[in-house]
């Protein structure tokens, strides 16, 4: 028999610990929409063209490429339009501001709501590298479409569907309907 008294047991305590914050609710899309409908018109007003990302990227593998092989680049159209018009260098191009102006409002925006962390959000019957795997190539699905679509979803979907261009919104179309005809096989890797 015991002569110890009954005690709940003995728990260590960490000597400071940092409170927890409890994220911010997200942002109402009806207002997020017409935040972003206004930033793109103020994008109108102030550059004279709307908003767009693929165009940073590839302002910067065109300058890689005159970088590595200046004749390849100066011959090559593509590369050519993108080294003029960006004035050869992809700092001189305002899209690569934009970018870099979205990851850092992305990241300045997730640290104010107390959203930053490490993790890989997935479902549980997919492993963080396969997790990883669906969206590198899903990314990359997305640059080459980009390419041939003559834009990604924010210069067409937004600026292009701002504008009414129809092929603007063909791209949109085909945009959700691919969404909406995989939505069942990638639901099942959240559940």
């Amino acid at each position: 028999m015991s002569t110890v008294p009954d005690a709940a047991p003995a728990v260590a305590r960490p000597e400071s610990r940092a409170p927890v914050r409890v994220a911010a609710p997200y942002m109402n899309p009806y207002l997020g929409g017409v935040g972003l409908g206004l930033v793109l018109l103020a994008a109108y007003v102030v550059m004279g063209r709307g908003l767009g990302a693929s165009g940073a990227v590839t302002s910067f593998v065109s300058w890689a490429v005159s970088l590595a092989s200046s004749g390849h680049a100066k011959g090559n159209e593509f590369f050519v339009e993108y080294l003029e018009g960006g004035l050869g260098h992809p700092l001189k191009t305002w899209l690569v501001f934009e970018v870099l102006g979205v990851l850092a409002g992305g990241f300045i925006s997730g640290a104010l709501a107390g959203r930053l962390s490490r993790s890989v959000e997935k479902g549980p019957r997919i492993s963080v590298a396969g997790r990883l795997g669906f969206a590198f190539g899903g990314g990359a699905l997305m640059g080459i479409g980009a390419k041939l679509a003559r834009g990604c979803t924010s210069g067409q979907a937004l600026s292009g569907g701002a504008v009414l261009n129809a092929g603007s919104w063909a791209f949109m179309m085909m945009v959700f309907a691919g969404a909406y005809a995989l939505a069942g096989l990638m639901r099942r890797q959240w559940r």
